[in-house]
């Protein structure tokens, strides 16, 4: 079967907003163990430690396997994977979610 670009647009797509939804899972990480510790200052019995660190968590997990589902595409291998990966980038970014799935499922045909 002959190469298309659309498992290689779709991997792009994938791999753009898996980094983007780390990015923000780590940003609200941050921000939310910061803010914490500082209301943990004026609020006696708040708890403290890594809680509010694991808001950014779904964020940061939904990236890391649309960045494995945008390798996969991109290599053409396991379409589930690849599929799976354009699920999270849709949750992480409408748009590219929406043109990564209709990439992987056109090219479906060009995965071993």
């Amino acid at each position: 079967m002959e190469r298309t670009w659309k498992p290689t647009t779709a991997g792009i797509l994938n791999i753009v907003a898996g980094v983007i939804g780390v990015l923000l899972g780590v940003g609200i990480a941050v921000l939310a163990e910061i803010v914490g510790l500082a209301a943990g200052l004026f609020i006696p019995g708040l708890p403290s430690g890594p809680v509010f660190a694991l808001l950014g968590l779904p964020l940061i997990i939904l990236g890391v396997v649309a960045i494995v589902g945008g390798v996969f595409a991109l290599r053409r291998r396991i379409w589930g994977l690849a599929y799976a990966g354009g699920i999270c980038a849709l949750l992480l970014t409408l748009i590219l979610g929406i043109l990564s799935i209709t990439f992987v499922s056109l090219g479906k045909g060009e995965f071993e």
